[in-house]
């Protein structure tokens, strides 16, 4: 049996301790994939855009075809209850979730009427400003018109799993992945970011990938920094050129890619002001 950090699920009004079985195998999200979910931080006692992220899982529900059944400000209520069952400033992933138990349309579409609704938070280790090596992946990032991208959906993830896969059976970290167009979309884990001479830039947000809650608020600080930012197309000849590469998300926030390919970067100012910038911005 696994041993999970320590959990708390609210499922129904209720606090259960550790990772109760909640799906069933006629459960429609089991065996058909009708679930999202979304993930926020509670970290050094505070948590960052938690608001946003109790918004957004809602949304991705609406898009997947599921019925929301909780309002976001309850939501988030929810999960500040959870933090305070842990000890303080422990590092958390806050996860809201919902899926389909039914099915409707053919079996195939979900019933939305039986859309249920989860919170569950675990202590996981914030990680460091330690560099990550990143390689180009072959598989690409559906568009809109072939997968919910409009949805942080879990039938997403295992496209982003065989891109992990795939880098780290090379021996990198993570996967850099690019759009059907051949463009950079992002990481198979995060939103990605280049320097060069001083101007930072990101991939247009164009329907192939969730522009992530972290990726517009480092947009934002930077900006009110003095940083040009550009979100337009970018080529993998554009990464492999720049000075400095640094991603965002939700999990580790900012950190550094210090290899792509075989072309080490160093871990420049520009990612360690955006780091410095959102940790700034959290505990403020």
């Amino acid at each position: 049996m696994t041993e999970w950090s320590q959990t708390w699920t609210w499922l129904d009004g209720e606090w259960i301790d550790g990772n109760p079985p909640i799906i069933g195998p006629r459960t429609h999200a089991a065996w058909l994939g009708s679930s999202v979910f979304d993930g926020a931080r509670a970290f050094e006692g505070v948590t960052p855009d938690l608001d946003l992220h109790c918004a957004r899982v809602n949304r991705s529900a609406e898009a997947l075809g599921l019925k929301p059944t909780m309002a976001a400000e309850a939501i988030m209520e929810i999960a500040l209850e959870g933090v305070a069952r842990f000890a303080p400033d422990t590092a958390l992933y806050i996860r809201p979730m919902y899926w389909a138990e039914e099915g409707g349309f053919m079996a195939v579409a979900a019933d939305p009427e039986t859309t249920r609704f989860c919170l569950c938070l675990y202590e996981t280790p914030m990680p460091g400003p330690a560099g990550t090596s990143v390689m180009v992946s072959r598989f690409r990032r559906p568009s809109l018109e072939t997968m919910p991208t409009n949805a942080k959906a879990g039938c997403l993830y295992p496209n982003n799993a065989r891109a992990l896969m795939e880098a780290r059976g090379r021996g990198f970290d993570n996967a850099l992945v690019l759009d059907m167009l051949g463009n950079v979309a992002e990481l198979a884990t995060s939103n990605i970011f280049l320097v060069k001479d001083g101007k930072v830039a990101t991939p247009a947000a164009n329907g192939s990938f969730l522009a992530g809650i972290t990726r517009s608020r480092v947009i934002d600080l930077l900006g009110r920094d003095g940083f040009e930012v550009h979100q337009t197309a970018l080529t993998v000849a554009d990464f492999m050129n720049a000075d400095e590469i640094f991603t965002t998300g939700n999990y580790a926030k900012v950190g550094p890619v210090t290899r792509i390919e075989d072309r080490d970067v160093q871990a420049g100012p520009v990612a360690g002001r955006a780091r410095e910038l959102y940790w700034d911005w959290a505990h403020g």
